[in-house]
């Protein structure tokens, strides 16, 4: 429910997305300010909004996001940190090593593209594929949602993301030998819960593809169709090195199968009518 003592937060690429600027219009009269996270400083969201941050990606040719993805992600992170330090639910010495583990992400992120090569090799055999799969639980889940679209988007490859909790409750039946699995589980509380939702898919003869850590790749890799490993990194901040590979096997994939990455068919960089 909107309330005067409410704020709302708008989040887009290009700033001129129809159905969330008219979203934006219908708050401001209801709300006391209007944030936006936008990536285009003189777009009508940004205009519009009481407040505007850009995060500063600039010009974006792909009509698939990638580093505004994660742009976004890391803007949406600080501001957290920021606002769970003002309401005073992170200490000052928690807010700083949120802040340094962000900093440490460039470095992360690095070595997730040095995987290029690995993930091409994968992708040779993805792009077989009819339909693909993307598990992952918590803040993996909307990555999961993020690897499925950008597949779908660039390789026109089927693809769907579920969280892996809701894997008994439907998807499962899709599960064969020509089904690829792409489970996206760092080793974090949740990683046990994914792994055995992981184990399911195996024992069903899918193909699973594992994005972990080194330990997550140790602890669970053996019997997988493919592996990718990831450094190590901050649970909190998962989502946006984790984006990285599931980005670049959508890249990839489409490259093996020959389809226009940065103007796929029937899409628009910017959707300006509702």
């Amino acid at each position: 429910v909107l309330s005067d003592r409410s704020w709302a937060l708008f989040v887009s690429q290009s700033g001129e997305t129809a159905d969330t600027l008219a979203a934006l219009r219908h708050a401001k009269e209801k709300v006391a300010k209007v944030v936006s996270v936008v990536n285009v400083p003189t777009s009508s969201i940004a205009r519009e909004s009481d407040l505007s941050l850009p995060i500063l990606a600039g010009v974006e040719v792909g009509v698939a996001s990638t580093k505004a993805f994660t742009a976004q992600l890391t803007v949406l992170a600080l501001m957290a940190v920021k606002a769970g330090l003002d309401r005073g639910r992170l200490d000052p010495a928690t807010a700083a090593a949120h802040l340094s583990d962000l900093r440490n992400l460039p470095g992360l992120m690095n070595h997730a593209l040095g995987l290029s090569a690995a993930i091409a090799s994968v992708a040779e055999e993805l792009a077989e594929a009819q339909d693909v799969l993307f598990l992952g639980r918590g803040a993996m889940y909307p990555l999961a949602l993020e690897g499925a679209l950008k597949l779908k988007e660039i390789s026109y490859i089927h693809a769907e993301g579920y969280a892996s909790g809701e894997l008994k409750h439907g998807p499962i039946a899709l599960i064969d030998a020509r089904v690829p699995v792409i489970v996206l589980a760092p080793r974090d509380q949740l990683f046990d819960k994914t792994v055995s939702n992981m184990q399911e898919v195996m024992a069903r003869h899918g193909k699973v593809l594992l994005i972990s850590d080194a330990q997550g790749v140790e602890e669970a890799g053996q019997g997988v169709w493919k592996s990718l490993t990831l450094p190590e990194v901050a649970p909190a901040f998962a989502p946006i090195l984790y984006a990285l590979p599931a980005q670049l096997l959508a890249y990839h994939t489409a490259i093996a199968k020959g389809t226009d990455v940065d103007q796929p068919r029937n899409l628009a960089k910017s959707v300006t009518v509702e």
